[in-house]
């Protein structure tokens, strides 16, 4: 998560990119998170990076109720 006045500035996608160059660097086959449907900005960079959203739940785990999600890239 990022403060209101880091937003905009493209960190999250540069994260998002350094995490999945780490991961193709090391090896790996794929890169796999978790996050929350509300967060719909990051959901965007998700998307935008080639990640696919493949699981959806609701649940009450955290406190209120929230849809939480699993989100995929193969490398």
């Amino acid at each position: 998560m990022l403060t209101p006045a880091a937003r905009g500035l493209g960190l999250g996608k540069r994260l998002v990119a350094e995490c999945v160059a780490f991961a193709q660097a090391a090896g790996y086959a794929e890169v796999v998170l978790w996050t929350h449907a509300v967060l719909t900005a990051a959901r965007g960079i998700y998307a935008a990076a080639g990640f696919e959203m493949i699981d959806s739940w609701t649940h009450a785990d955290l406190g209120p109720e929230q849809v939480s999600e699993t989100w995929r890239l193969t490398l």
